[in-house]
């Protein structure tokens, strides 16, 4: 069972819900926070009404309330950014260092590595006539939580958040997306926010992307913060094998990076040690 959480106080998180209910039947099984629980098929959508990067241990909460216990949690939201640029994405969720934004500090929760690079790429797909970019974001914000968890997102502001195409096409997403879990798992380290190296690979090459680890978290952080980073965020992931943005470093940096990760007895991968996508 994978849970769709959906915030009242976040209106985009409203627009994908009800598009989803536009969609297909879905049956009211039960009550959660005095708001209906909705089935269809191996999904249930769950309504809360605070923001939910606050929803710490929601996890914990459905299973006590409904007696069930997710494969994963899919909260629907909105995006912000500065740029304002029309955007969809998909991310995993926790703090490397502060928790400014919900969770807890230096706490990452669990990655959903498989299902969240098929949403991905199935989101790509559905997006494709929309003025709309695509891509993962790195791993940031709350709220805490023991399962797996994944935001997907429309942003960049206001003005797109009550967009129904955009909406739409998460829903389709959502509904549609085919998980492929043979492929390998990678964390993603260096880059900026948006993670366009780690988005480039997912739509390329036969990969799972979990944790990723921008360049601006690691930014005057010891040597043993870094190795803590990367060791929570593999865990987390379940991965062995780390995907680096070589060249949002200095080559010594990336140099100095791959020593590191290789004593850890961590594979180091690039696009051309991984299968293309058929």
């Amino acid at each position: 069972m994978k849970v769709l959480l959906c915030s009242e106080a976040d209106n985009a998180s409203v627009n994908i819900r009800d598009r989803l209910l536009e969609l297909v039947d879905w049956t009211e099984t039960g009550e959660f926070d005095d708001r209906p629980v909705l089935n269809h098929d191996d999904m249930a959508i769950v309504t809360i009404q605070p923001l939910h990067i606050h929803a710490e241990e929601i996890d914990r909460r459905i299973r006590d309330k409904l007696g069930i216990e997710p494969e994963a949690i899919i909260f629907l939201s909105r995006h912000r950014a500065a740029s304002g640029i029309p955007t969809l994405t998909v991310h995993p969720i926790g703090n490397h260092r502060s928790a400014d934004f919900g969770g807890r500090e230096r706490t990452l929760v669990p990655a959903s590595p498989h299902l969240m690079t098929a949403l991905l790429r199935r989101l790509m797909e559905e997006a494709r006539d929309l003025p709309f970019e695509v891509s993962f974001e790195v791993t940031h914000h709350g709220p805490y939580l023991n399962i797996p968890s994944i935001f997907i997102e429309i942003g960049s502001d206001e003005s797109m958040w009550d967009d129904q195409e955009a909406a739409m096409a998460i829903a389709r997403t959502i509904l549609n997306v085919q998980v492929e879990d043979r492929y390998p798992i990678v964390i993603g380290l260096g880059g900026g926010h948006y993670a366009p190296r780690f988005t480039e690979a997912a739509m390329a090459r036969k990969v799972s992307v979990g944790h990723m680890i921008p360049s601006y978290a690691m930014k005057g952080a010891e040597t043993h913060e870094i190795q803590e980073m990367i060791e929570r965020a593999t865990e987390a992931s379940g991965a062995t094998m780390v995907y680096i943005h070589k060249k949002s470093m200095k080559r010594s940096e990336a140099t100095s990076m791959r020593e590191m990760l290789m004593e850890a007895g961590l594979e180091v991968v690039d696009s051309k040690d991984l299968e293309p996508l058929e």
